[in-house]
């Protein structure tokens, strides 16, 4: 084994090895959401990726929106990019994310970023129902990314990021890491990324005596693939590496394994592999323009109405170069209710000067 193949094998186990661990137990095996705090960590702003189904972590082709969801795709060729992401979210909930980047011939790639979420004003009463005033609910996240080849094949990356909320009176503070690891061989146009999210813990509970409560800690696992000869790019994700049960279902819920067919038991784990995987394609017939669709099966189980599931989980977006600046644009379904719409711009600050 190589020396520089050891050293990306050992940055997994340091990085991603403990995260596991503590991971592991069963008090932790919980659905994809709804039990952790900061849960706006895994909301994508990129116009691309929520084209492409919402996660992606393996795309290499110098997008700084690329860094928000992977450090280890952050590289010099990004050297004094800019990107503006914002995002009408539902229920007049906006969102967004801000990154610069730059590149240290020693050092190694840097980028400085904050993603947040404002849910707007609220009226304040009191208990007899009184208006007393008006507050506020926003949560923020300084993110600082560092990335560095260790061949010319691999990557490594890290993000490290501080964390705040403030809902009326309340508020939290707290810290986390994101770490990956990149392959990626230009002959073949084959991208692999492993990438751990929000390892970390609350430093401040929400209030003086409240017990602290756990991030949306998640292992990815992703691959691209541009062909060679055709304006076609692929990619499949797999999420929540961590955790293979995704329907929320506890083994006092379900029926013993031999109490089930056999072919009963096999359509189960079928259905709930297929719960992990983001697909995206991108059609890119010239450089300068590209029409990108996705679909995310999780969102789709969990979010559609049986009766008329329509296109909840399905995505689509386009992006074109204009001048100067990269334009994206991204749709995302979530329920028959409602969708999002996602507004990306990517400029070269060098370009101005």
């Amino acid at each position: 084994m190589s020396i520089k193949l050891r050293h990306v094998l050992l940055y997994i186990f340091v990085c991603l090895g403990p995260a596991s661990l503590m991971h592991s137990g069963p008090m932790l095996q919980a659905q994809a959401g709804g039990g952790n705090t900061w849960e706006f960590l895994n909301l994508t702003s990129s116009a691309r990726v929520a084209s492409l189904g919402g996660k992606n972590i393996s795309l290499r082709d110098g997008d700084p929106n690329m860094i928000f969801h992977n450090p280890s795709l952050l590289d010099s060729t990004m050297h004094n990019h800019l990107v503006l992401n914002y995002v009408n979210y539902l229920a007049d909930i906006n969102y967004g994310y801000a990154s610069w980047a730059f590149h240290h011939r020693r050092l190694g790639s840097f980028a400085a970023g904050i993603h947040y979420i404002d849910y707007g004003s609220f009226l304040a009463a009191d208990h007899t129902g009184s208006i007393t005033g008006s507050f506020t609910a926003r949560e923020n996240s300084f993110n600082l990314s560092w990335a560095t080849a260790i061949d010319s094949l691999f990557t490594i990356g890290a993000t490290v990021k501080a964390i705040g909320s403030s809902f009326e009176q309340y508020g939290s503070f707290g810290m986390a890491l994101d770490a990956g690891v990149n392959y990626y061989n230009p002959a073949s146009l084959l991208s692999v990324s492993l990438v751990m999210k929000n390892l970390g813990t609350q430093l401040t509970s929400w209030y003086a005596g409240a017990e602290k409560e756990p991030l949306p800690f998640e292992l990815q696992f992703g691959l691209s693939k541009q062909l060679s000869h055709a304006p076609f790019r692929f990619s499949v994700l797999y999420q929540h590496l961590q955790d293979f049960n995704l329907d929320g279902k506890r083994a006092g819920d379900i029926e013993s394994p031999g109490d089930q067919p056999f072919s009963r038991k096999m359509e189960e784990m079928g259905n709930e592999f297929l719960r992990h995987i983001v697909a995206g394609v991108e059609f890119i017939p010239v450089r300068t323009f590209s029409v990108n669709a996705g679909y995310n099966n999780l969102r789709r189980h969990e979010l559609k109405i049986d009766e008329m599931a329509s296109t909840v989980g399905f995505s689509w977006g386009f992006s074109l170069q204009v001048t100067m600046f990269r334009i994206g644009f991204g749709r995302t379904r979530y329920h028959l209710a409602g969708s999002s719409s996602h507004f990306s711009l990517t400029t070269n600050l060098a370009s101005f000067y």
